[in-house]
């Protein structure tokens, strides 16, 4: 059966699916956190509760500064990747994979913590209805293809 989406397209795709996904957590996180706090409290122990607000108590610039470092790392590995897949040696495509695989784990933290808080959380509706899929159909082109085994 042929594929309906090529493996480089899907690679080429990656830093976009990112910055979708980080764009709704970087809208919602700040307002979230104020309105939220409480509930954190109540839900979570009062040592966890603290070292949850302090990291994510930051305003949306802040924030942002740190989705910039990370979608560094997205960006090079998806530059390896195609270096990889285009010329062999070249490139890197585990350090792709590996970042794909923590993508794809990330999906579970924001859905464990909309479970947890009982409300949406930032970043849970591009998890599951973009990054997860994407995540999986990566994986399984990357496989079909024989780029990983």
């Amino acid at each position: 059966m042929e594929q309906w989406i090529d493996v480089q397209t899907l690679i080429w795709l990656f830093p976009i699916i990112f910055i979708l996904h980080d764009f709704e957590e970087i809208i919602m996180v700040e307002k979230w956190m104020k309105k939220n706090s409480d509930v954190i409290y109540e839900r979570l122990p009062r040592r966890m509760a603290n070292r949850v607000i302090n990291q994510f108590s930051m305003t949306t610039a802040q924030f942002s500064v740190s989705v910039l470092v990370i979608f560094l790392f997205v960006s090079s590995s998806t530059f390896m990747a195609i270096q990889y897949v285009n010329h062999g040696s070249l490139g890197n495509i585990y350090f792709f994979t590996i970042i794909i695989i923590i993508f794809l784990l990330h999906v579970f933290t924001h859905i464990g913590q909309s479970i947890l808080f009982r409300s949406l959380t930032p970043g849970v509706i591009t998890s599951v209805f973009i990054v997860f899929p994407y995540c999986i159909v990566m994986l399984n082109s990357l496989f079909k293809s024989q780029v990983i085994n």
